[in-house]
């Protein structure tokens, strides 16, 4: 089977333990279903597991990849969601299940001829979505959506702060809460991703931590340390912080007195449920709107797409097919 895996784990250069080539075929486990992906798209998950941040060394190879779209060997098109997690462990949430993983952590995952996932884990894809376009949606997309539908407390008409241009989460952000009736402004130390940042919809873009027109009624925070100083200032009384990632640091000082005195709220928000992922899914239908990509390679030319999401000038999602 070709597959696009970790080789190895190698924090310092994790692209030369990347590996593209044929790999046996696993079995398809009992009451899980074998997909025949069209098109898979890659997210930092990747290159933290080819450091050795989400996998171990005696977990290799492992196929990588956890967002996918494909044809099941019965012919139906789907959206396959990363979440391998049991609803009931998690108080009807596969995600709060102690036990979940994604796809390339513990099973092997979506950059492959074929993935193995419980049938349970498969959305009907819909013919006005492309196979690329699905196959961008089970990680980035849906974190951008729970954030901002489900954890967010918020509404159309009520203002989102977005740290942080050009990534995919970012992005999703962006245009997700356009398409859900959010005002959206956006962060970036890049003069260009601030321009594209309004391209793709932002309704405004600032420098980091600038002093903004008047406070917001959401952040929404992936990067951490470097950001979270102004993500506490920048919200009104009772506003909301909703954690979906920590990329420059994980411990930036709390700043207790004003999270109290404002009443503020910080949420932690991982993946999404399938359910969840059937309503973006239908979200997109219903709007038009489109994820944005940087760009369409073929799966054998992966090791490119990899040194471009390394090299860190990403604006959307890298998405290769088959």
């Amino acid at each position: 089977m070709f597959a696009v895996y970790a080789a190895g784990v190698d924090r310092s250069d994790p692209l030369s333990v990347l590996g593209v080539g044929d790999l046996p075929t696993p079995p398809t486990p009992e009451e899980w279903v074998t997909v025949h992906v069209r098109a898979a798209s890659l997210n930092h998950h990747d290159l933290w597991a080819l450091k050795g941040q989400a996998l171990k060394a005696d977990q290799v190879p492992m196929v990588l990849g956890s967002d996918a779209s494909g044809v099941t060997e019965d012919g139906r098109e789907v959206v396959v969601h990363a979440v391998i997690g049991e609803a009931a462990a998690g108080d009807g949430d596969e995600t709060l299940d102690p036990r979940r993983s994604l796809l390339s952590e513990r099973y092997p995952g979506t950059l492959a001829e074929q993935v193995r996932v419980p049938s349970g884990n498969l959305v009907d894809k819909p013919p006005a979505l492309t196979f690329e376009e699905a196959a961008c949606l089970p990680t980035a997309y849906l974190t951008a959506y729970r954030m901002i539908q489900t954890k967010s407390a918020t509404q159309a008409g009520d203002t989102l702060l977005v740290q942080g241009a050009g990534g995919g989460v970012s992005t999703a952000l962006i245009v997700l809460g356009k398409a859900l009736g959010r005002r959206v402004w956006v962060t970036s130390r890049d003069a260009d991703k601030r321009a594209w940042a309004v391209e793709i919809g932002a309704d405004e873009a600032f420098e980091p931590d600038a002093r903004l027109p008047e406070k917001v009624d959401a952040v929404m925070e992936t990067v951490g340390d470097a950001t979270w100083s102004h993500s506490m200032r920048s919200l009104r009384p009772g506003g909301t912080i909703v954690v979906s990632g920590a990329t420059s640091g994980p411990n930036p000082p709390a700043d207790l007195n004003r999270l109290f005195f404002l009443q503020l709220s910080v949420v932690g928000s991982t993946m999404g449920s399938i359910a969840e992922l059937r309503d973006l899914v239908d979200l997109l239908v219903s709007t038009g709107v489109r994820p944005v990509m940087d760009r369409v390679l073929p799966m054998e030319r992966a090791a490119e797409a990899f040194a471009v999401m390394a090299a860190g000038d990403v604006r959307g999602k890298l998405v290769l097919t088959r």
